[in-house]
């Protein structure tokens, strides 16, 4: 249920923004409800991997109330503000086959890998990856699609291959198989 609530707040975060506690003067930040790791990287200009390192975990999943250690954070903010800015987008390009998927399928729990109900979400942004390729909880950019979350994995979704999630079994159909070059954010 936690996993649910994460993933499905890491969506709305997409949307809304980020909210949370951090003292001015401190190194920490205490996760509230709906927090994801991404979220926080985003918000203290610092990666995933930064606070996975600093806070010694080895999945994203995160607690309310959790005290994270945002070691670097004060000095990464100074260095994004300082430095000048760059035209060129952070991000990785990659030439996927892209095809798409429901979550209404027979015997289909509609539940991500990351936790993402999909079922009670319809409108959700999310692919299917192989984290090997694009690591779950990236932001992507797929033309044609949008922004979405790598919030699942498939037994056929290998190598260069995306699904994207579309609630309506006559649109996923529609969608059919292309292939598209994506933007991997970093």
């Amino acid at each position: 249920m936690k996993k649910i609530s994460i993933y499905v707040s890491m969506i709305m975060m997409l949307t809304f923004g980020v909210s949370g506690v951090a003292s001015a003067g401190s190194n920490t930040y205490q996760v509230k409800q709906g927090d994801t790791l991404w979220g926080i990287s985003k918000k203290y200009h610092i990666s995933v991997g930064q606070i996975k390192s600093w806070n010694k975990l080895s999945s994203d999943r995160i607690k309310p109330k959790q005290i994270l250690k945002l070691s670097a954070a004060k000095t990464a903010v100074k260095k994004a503000q300082s430095a000048p800015k760059v035209k060129a987008a952070s991000y990785k390009e990659i030439t996927v086959t892209a095809t798409a998927y429901t979550a209404s399928c027979r015997g289909c729990s509609g539940i991500t890998a990351t936790g993402l109900n999909l079922k009670k979400n319809p409108n959700a942004k999310a692919i299917s990856v192989d984290p090997r390729i694009i690591p779950l909880g990236s932001k992507v950019y797929v033309p044609g699609y949008g922004y979405a979350v790598a919030a699942d994995k498939g037994s056929a979704v290998k190598g260069n291959k995306i699904d994207v999630f579309i609630s309506s079994k006559s649109k996923a159909i529609q969608w059919g198989r292309k292939t598209v070059k994506i933007k991997v954010m970093k």
